[in-house]
């Protein structure tokens, strides 16, 4: 039987701030949507059954704002707790080429990860510094459409920058004159933004994920999901909040999200597929380079290389 190993008493004050912004953050990730969900329809069955039936009332009006770029409160992107919980792993943003804040870009993000930490630190919040690296840019990160169908949890996500990630949410980001949004290779060349690579170094060392092979009961369940949702649920651990031997918290791992320099892409509304498989390999071949260019800094062994699949 595995000892659980405690948190000691005497953690100092600063590294319970981290612990606390992640907690409300892994929450939030994991377990908001479905409490407001639940809100909404037990509301409608108490005296305050008007807050519901208001907010049905502007939910109706303001359905399509998701797919309309949102609403993101820069002010909300700025809170103390995003900085707590940027120093948690910590996460850092690592620029290696500018980019014109003239022109939208699309951001490719790798990994992906279970919960994406750095994606939502480095383009959620402005804890890393993404404003002062990229002046003129503004980031918004691409979320599964279900998660806006969920009543006040749209509203807290929509503050952050998050749109869904259907075509035509990210096509109206790319189509806005002003440039600096993010949105990938298709949609790139549909509307000639540059394709902009992104690897996370740390990000797949957050937490341990269960094994499942095929055949098993567990991949049988996450690819019916997968059908369903339009996302495979992992079965992840880690850590807890006051032991380290298991929970839901992730690690104690650095973070270091590497943005690499821009692909120029040529407009084309109507790609073939002759033409998206080049500029994907070239998005491969770059995605790579980068990979090698940087693991060295970030612990990565020599003999490690990307793999796709």
């Amino acid at each position: 039987m595995k000892k659980i190993e405690f948190a000691p008493p005497d953690v100092p004050l600063p590294r319970r701030l981290q612990t606390a912004a992640v907690l409300q953050w892994v929450f939030s990730f994991l377990g908001l949507a479905p409490c407001c969900i639940v809100l909404f329809f037990v509301l409608l069955f108490t005296r305050f059954w008007l807050i519901s039936a208001l907010y049905a009332a502007w939910w109706f009006i303001d359905w399509d704002t998701p797919s309309r770029g949102g609403r993101r409160l820069n002010f909300l992107c700025d809170l103390s707790v995003w900085y707590h919980m940027r120093d948690y792993f910590p996460v850092r943003l690592v620029k290696t080429a500018d980019l014109d804040p003239r022109k939208n870009y699309v951001f490719g993000f790798h990994p992906h990860g279970i919960l994406v930490a750095g994606a939502f630190t480095n383009f959620c919040t402005l804890s890393t510094g993404f404003p002062s690296l990229y002046p003129g840019l503004t980031p918004h990160l691409l979320m599964l459409p279900l998660w806006f169908r969920a009543p006040f949890f749209r509203d807290y996500i929509m503050f952050a920058g998050l749109v869904p990630s259907d075509k035509d949410s990210a096509s109206y980001l790319l189509q806005r004159p002003e440039g600096g949004k993010k949105g990938f290779i298709k949609l790139a060349m549909e509307h000639g933004a540059p394709l902009v690579p992104v690897f996370s170094f740390g990000e797949n060392e957050l937490f341990n994920q269960v094994d499942n092979p095929r055949g098993t009961l567990l991949r049988w369940v996450q690819e019916r999901l997968q059908r369903l949702m339009g996302v495979s649920l992992p079965l992840f651990h880690a850590r807890g909040v006051f032991q380290y031997s298991f929970g839901l918290m992730p690690f104690r791992k650095p973070i270091h999200t590497v943005v690499g320099k821009p692909i120029p892409v040529q407009q084309n509304e109507k790609p073939t597929d002759e033409e998206l498989n080049d500029l994907h390999e070239r998005y491969m071949s770059e995605l790579s380079q980068l990979f090698e260019e940087h693991k060295g800094k970030f612990g990565v062994p020599e003999d490690k290389h990307l793999t796709f699949v």
